[in-house]
């Protein structure tokens, strides 16, 4: 299935690079902001979340999120969505400053084809073995994330955790100043896919839990977010409750006969885990 879904993107990547140089030449010019929007085209929009911190919308795969953390010096950008034509253009826009890119996980909705317009890219080196599915075109520089290293980006830090369980490689970045973090896919906005295993997962979140204890961390920003669907202490909890109901038993998982990879799901609090047969363990 997944490698289905890359089929397709790659399709998308070829009919977007035909326009990709007249939208860079068009770049500074349309950073404005109208709406709420601080930029817009047809394939991302971007809404600034706080002073220094911005939200890239997409709408290729449910509405995947980029986003960029802006600090004194430079500015770091967290994933690079399906396809979004000049985005490094776009947000050195945005912020006047160099980006740095950095990769949540691999996956093609968060490693799509504008990784190609950075010379290097910062990933988890568990998720390497989706490369060649998900980055296979990609020609620079790919940089190992090491848990708990700083990005230092003048006046703003932003901390690295691994959180394996949507996929080996998951990683949330964590500003522990501002008190929150961004968690792309671990969680799942609301909808989590189990490509490793659940006991992975429950034992990511109890992790994640004592960070947040320990930091005081409010909230995590999804990898999909549609505004109302921020990854909170509590529903992190219920994840982890359901992940450990299904191994002890206490939960009843259902079927979803036209998924065939990940054929079961549970449902708890407005959240669904879903996994396959070789998840559960």
């Amino acid at each position: 299935m997944k490698r289905l879904f890359f089929v397709g993107v790659v399709g998308a990547l070829a009919l977007a690079s035909c326009t990709q140089a007249k939208e860079e030449k068009q770049v500074a010019e349309r950073v404005v902001a109208t709406d709420g929007f601080v930029y817009k085209d047809d394939n991302v929009e971007f809404v600034q979340l706080d002073e220094h911190t911005w939200h890239g919308r997409g709408n290729k795969m449910f509405n995947e999120s980029v986003y960029l953390i802006e600090g004194e010096r430079e500015a770091l950008l967290i994933d690079a969505g399906t396809v979004m034509p000049g985005l490094r253009k776009i947000v050195e826009s945005i912020v006047e400053k160099p980006v740095t890119l950095v990769a949540t996980h691999v996956h093609p909705d968060h490693t799509g084809m504008a990784i190609g317009e950075w010379d290097s890219i910062w990933m988890n080196a568990a998720d390497e073995v989706l490369a060649p599915y998900n980055m296979e075109n990609y020609q620079g520089e790919k940089r190992y994330l090491t848990e708990g290293q700083i990005f230092d980006l003048g006046g703003r830090e932003i901390e690295v955790v691994f959180c394996p369980g949507h996929t080996p490689g998951s990683t949330l970045f964590v500003d522990k100043k501002a008190k929150y973090g961004f968690s792309s896919d671990a969680f799942g906005s609301s909808n989590l896919l189990i490509f490793t295993d659940l006991s992975t997962e429950a034992a990511s979140c109890a992790r994640a839990l004592r960070f947040v204890e320990k930091w005081g961390l409010t909230h995590f920003y999804p990898g999909h977010f549609g505004g109302k669907n921020i990854e909170t202490p509590e529903r992190i909890r219920e994840i982890m409750r359901l992940c450990e109901g299904v191994l002890d038993g206490s939960i009843e998982k259902e079927i979803d006969k036209d998924n065939e990879r990940l054929r079961y799901y549970v449902d708890g609090n407005g959240i669904r885990v879903r996994f396959g047969e070789g998840n559960i363990r």
